[in-house]
């Protein structure tokens, strides 16, 4: 039987992602700055500029590392070919991914939690999103960003801890660094709860390829409605909310559980 490889090289790179991250994340700043000399350094970080220039230092970081730490590996190795998902069921991943959003989303508004933190900074700089800003707004933070960290977390990072533990670990040890990576400590939880869902459909799908769907629809999504329409407010649209969208991602889930092939038993 082969040895399992190591797990020590996948946290060494989830390390170096974030030194990397951080030396982008200045650069990002700098460069911000230089080209919007008239912009308060206190606000860079509320403006739409500073909010993409950290998307995509972020974005870089992540693939970079991915081509550092595993420099010439295949796409299948990455599980970033189709898998075992098929139209019914990549839809209704996507479904139960943005039912899951906004179910925490509304959750967080109804406790009085959706106004500090990352995500009313986010909020306010895509206020400023109209017309090409928007159309680049959610080609970083929807389809670069939504990538980037399926294809770190999930492709990469998940992939490789499923060599060596569980899968059911690797996907909580992905999904707690994925949380981690958002700083944030609400931003974070909120993250922690989308990446199980995430890496539980990499699982089942035997790829990442559905995860990275589902990431990129639901963060072009929020940009968009968040630009146009803003946060949602108010006790009685969140109470509704939390409830269609609890019964609508426990259907999903239920239902890809019972399609999942795995389940079937094994012809004697």
């Amino acid at each position: 039987m082969a040895e399992r490889p190591p797990i020590w090289p996948v946290f060494v790179a989830y390390i170096g992602a974030f030194a990397i991250i951080i030396a982008l994340s200045f650069l990002a700043i700098h460069t911000v700055r230089a080209m919007h000399p008239d912009l308060p350094p206190s606000t860079v970080f509320e403006s739409l500029a500073g909010v993409l220039a950290l998307v995509i230092a972020s974005s870089t970081g992540l693939l970079l590392t991915v081509l550092l730490a595993d420099r010439g590996t295949s796409l299948a190795r990455l599980r970033l070919l189709p898998g075992r998902e098929t139209g019914w069921k990549l839809a209704v991943m996507v479904i139960g991914m943005l039912a899951l959003a906004q179910l925490l989303d509304s959750l967080t508004m109804l406790v009085g939690l959706g106004q500090p933190g990352v995500m009313i900074l986010i909020r306010r700089a895509l206020a400023q999103a109209v017309g090409p800003d928007l159309f680049l707004a959610v080609l970083v933070i929807g389809v670069l960003a939504g990538s980037a960290e399926e294809i770190f977390f999930r492709g990469y990072m998940q992939t490789r801890l499923g060599e060596r533990l569980p899968p059911t670990a690797a996907v909580i040890v992905a999904g707690a660094c994925f949380a981690v990576l958002h700083s944030d400590l609400l931003h974070g939880v909120l993250a922690f709860a989308l990446g199980l869902y995430l890496g539980w459909i990499t699982e089942l799908a035997g790829s990442a390829l559905p995860a990275m769907a589902c990431h990129v629809i639901n963060n072009s999504l929020f940009t968009m409605l968040t630009a146009l329409w803003g946060t949602l407010e108010g006790f009685s649209l969140n109470a509704g909310l939390v409830a269609v969208c609890g019964l609508v991602f426990t259907a999903c889930v239920v239902w890809l559980g019972q399609s999942d092939p795995r389940r079937s038993p094994v012809p004697r």
